[in-house]
């Protein structure tokens, strides 16, 4: 899909709804180059925002896909695929996708992995945690215990995986995060859509709560919590919260 720089969020906002697993960007002249892998029909709201068109997948694609997969370094860590070789003088993070979002390169987990560097070490949930980078990281810079909770057995199965992969000692378990109350822990972290994080902030018993999953134009309205710190990259924002009057 190819839509004008004006409606890039739009289109960005759409594409993660559509196809959680990643895609990919690139600019075009004055236009926005959006392209995914994806089954079935084309969505007609693509359509209504800009120019859409479809091509067969060649043999060879799962070698293909791996090539945007790229490692990123984040202050100490390095976080990547198992493909990649890690920078010998780093904490590396060593991410396989499997099924769940991402390895660590989009930039709401770099905005994640930032704000996370700057907390005081202690305990830790990790509320939705797709492929596991965010949990396990968390072990690399000290934090424990730590926890990971997604709805996604998919997720859970690649967190834990990840986890023993990393010898990180992370407890990943299946659960609906606005179903009762999660965890208690110093640290929060919670990388999804922005509904669900100010649906979620509400339960949380946490000192700081760090969210993101959202575009740099919406700003999460959340009762109780202070905003602390704000970063933003490609687009996309993640917020540093605590605890108002603690």
């Amino acid at each position: 899909m190819r839509v004008p720089l004006g409606r890039a969020e739009e289109a960005r906002a759409l594409m993660l709804e559509l196809c959680p697993e990643g895609f990919e960007e690139a600019d075009v002249g004055a236009e926005l180059e959006l392209a995914a892998y994806r089954s079935g029909g084309v969505d007609e709201r693509l359509r209504a925002l800009g120019r859409v068109s479809t091509s067969a997948v060649r043999p060879g694609w799962a070698e293909r896909w791996r090539r945007f997969h790229r490692p990123v370094r984040v202050g100490p860590l390095w976080v990547g695929p198992p493909w990649e070789e890690p920078d010998p003088e780093a904490l590396a993070v060593v991410i396989d996708p499997g099924r769940a979002f991402g390895t660590g390169a989009h930039a709401t987990t770099r905005l994640c992995l930032e704000l996370l560097l700057e907390r005081e070490r202690g305990s830790l949930v990790d509320l939705g945690c797709g492929s596991g980078v965010l949990a396990i990281a968390a072990t690399k810079l000290g934090f424990a215990p730590v926890v990971a909770l997604d709805s996604d057995e998919a997720a859970v199965e690649a967190t834990r995986a990840n986890a023993a992969a990393n010898k990180a000692p992370v407890a990943a378990h299946r659960a609906d995060v606005l179903a009762g109350k999660p965890p208690e822990a110093d640290v929060a972290v919670a990388n999804i859509a922005l509904p669900v994080v100010e649906q979620l902030a509400e339960r949380l018993s946490a000192r700081f709560l760090i969210a993101s999953g959202y575009l740099d134009a919406e700003t999460p309205g959340l009762t109780g919590w202070r905003g602390l710190e704000r970063r933003q990259a490609d687009g996309w924002a993640a917020d540093l919260f605590d605890r108002r009057g603690k």
